[in-house]
């Protein structure tokens, strides 16, 4: 799926204030400026995110989305031009203690304020979409109806990723349902689809001058990766366990982007250190291209740091969470944010959070932030990455 809107959700509110003061201001503004301006709202619409325009191209379902050309001048941004931010979270779903955040904005608490600030923001929707279906032979069922996709993007975030050992979790008819959220959804919802060509297909958006691309899959060996594994004609998840149906998505999404990202469902469950399919797969994504590879699922955290010119993220944890996971620290969680700069990334940032007893990320500072911030930086120590420029 494609968005081809050049502007990110953080330049088009920073224009809109600089209108209004200008109008408060009394400046009368040229018939130049204003043609200006009014082909910036022709092309950008109601000012939303570059996301925003997938609501509007049938998700996966649509090879391509068209826009109007860009306007003449663009709005000013914070980093310079060819310069991106992108910020990733955890697991997020909306059910038991947190199914009452739908009613709640922003949903995701304060730390939406974080992911609001990057250009571009992602989270790993755990769950299925779906108030019909079967609970297929697992444990655990997650599933929320679509307004949790409002929700999210209401908390700052662009896009999410379903891929992901929950996604399927009622069946069938759940499956279809979820792809019918996914058709009429504001944001873009990558890593599951129709068929294996959906599923796979990146979502491409075009942000302060850089392309980028996200592509999503699941490496967890279990009941859903195995049943509902999307196939030529079949509908499902993508999986990366068809490794070479992976590469060949990251190097197809390389060759129109200049940023890709792959975020990953991956890890054992409790286990802070990432093990040997993880860190085989990684240094593959890397070597196809990949600017960046992101992940959750083992419900606690792991280290990250730089693979080569590759930034590696194992494992976020928790984040909106239905209840407390029975490991050390699942509670302690974050948001990590990339400055890319001219397809390299320049410096990664950690806000810490710890979710408290209604689910919610709540931010952390002082002493407490710094306690979880240095925890998260020992966690490198048995990833084999290098530190990441910050």
């Amino acid at each position: 799926m494609t968005d081809t809107g050049p502007i990110s959700r953080r330049a088009d509110r920073r224009a809109r204030a600089r209108r209004r003061r200008r109008r408060n201001a009394g400046i009368g503004l040229s018939v130049v400026v204003i043609a200006a301006v009014a082909t910036g709202w022709a092309v950008y619409g109601r000012g939303g995110s570059p996301a925003d325009a997938a609501a509007h191209q049938g998700a996966t379902t649509a090879p391509a989305h068209t826009a109007a050309a860009a306007p003449a001048t663009t709005p000013a941004h914070r980093e310079p031009r060819g310069t991106v931010t992108l910020a990733f979270a955890g697991d997020v779903h909306f059910t038991e203690r947190t199914a009452d955040r739908l009613g709640v904005d922003p949903a995701l608490g304060p730390m939406s304020k974080v992911l609001s600030a990057a250009d571009f923001a992602m989270v790993n929707l755990e769950s299925a979409i779906t108030t019909r279906g079967t609970a297929q032979p697992k444990k655990y069922h997650f599933r929320t109806t679509p307004a949790a996709l409002g929700a999210l993007q209401r908390s700052g975030v662009d896009a999410v990723t379903m891929a992901n050992n929950h996604a399927v979790d009622y069946g069938s008819q759940g499956l279809t349902d979820s792809l019918a959220a996914q058709a009429s959804s504001p944001i873009p919802v990558v890593g599951i689809g129709a068929d294996e060509a959906a599923a796979y297909r990146p979502y491409v958006t075009t942000v302060n001058g850089v392309r980028l691309a996200v592509v999503a899959a699941s490496q967890v060996q279990d009941y859903t990766n195995q049943t509902y594994r999307a196939g030529p004609s079949r509908p499902g998840i993508a999986s990366a366990l068809d490794r070479p149906r992976l590469l060949k998505a990251v190097k197809d999404a390389k060759r129109q982007a200049d940023v890709v990202v792959v975020y990953l469902h991956w890890g054992t469950e409790g286990q802070s250190c990432p093990g040997p399919e993880q860190k085989s797969i990684a240094a593959d994504l890397s070597a196809a291209g990949a600017t960046a590879v992101v992940g959750t699922h083992a419900h606690v955290m792991l280290g990250s740091g730089m693979l080569g010119p590759t930034y590696v993220a194992y494992g976020f944890g928790n984040f909106l969470w239905y209840g407390s996971s029975p490991y050390p620290h699942s509670d302690q969680t974050g948001v990590t944010t990339l400055t890319v700069s001219h397809g390299h990334v320049a410096t990664a940032v950690f806000t810490p959070a710890l979710v408290d007893g209604d689910g919610v990320p709540q931010p952390q500072t002082g002493a407490a932030g710094r306690q979880i911030t240095d925890r998260y930086a020992q966690l490198r120590g048995c990833t084999g990455l290098a530190t990441a420029p910050h």
